[in-house]
């Protein structure tokens, strides 16, 4: 199990990060990096009900409770493509460490629009990012 210290600090840290960045090449570049960083995943969470559908590549998605009392949630996820799993890195940002209902209550779409991925990203990995927020939600809402 790794800590919540190994998921990025903030969204104000990646905001900061992607601003540094003058073009979408090096933000990609950042956004591979994120993905790199990732904690490992289980391999035996390689399995179908982990998957989440409407996804290009491959993505795996799971939720540890941090404290059963508060019902605070961590996710895991990796992805067999490279961007993919810099995406996953900012909704682990984003998600982790968060009650089901904050998770519920979250709206990424402004996270997303001021990194810029609202306006660089294809179709298809749009349709994926949000394909993935959908099995966070579902997961949060099992769990409150």
């Amino acid at each position: 199990m790794s800590d919540l210290a190994d998921e990025p600090a903030s969204i104000e840290d990646l905001v900061e990060s992607f601003e540094l960045l003058d073009d979408w090449q090096d933000r990609y570049g950042y956004l591979i990096e994120l993905g790199r960083e990732l904690p490992a995943f289980p391999e035996d969470a390689r399995v179908a009900e982990n998957k989440v559908k409407g996804c290009m590549s491959q993505v795996w998605l799971i939720a540890e409770p941090v404290d059963p009392e508060s019902g605070v949630l961590r996710f895991r996820a990796d992805s067999d493509a490279h961007i993919a799993r810099g995406l996953v890195a900012i909704l682990l940002t984003i998600f982790s460490g968060h009650s089901p209902q904050q998770i519920l209550d979250t709206d990424p779409r402004p996270v997303f629009a001021r990194l810029g991925l609202d306006k660089h990203l294809s179709m298809g990995r749009s349709n994926g990012l949000l394909s993935m927020v959908g099995k966070i939600k579902q997961i949060a809402a099992a769990a409150s």
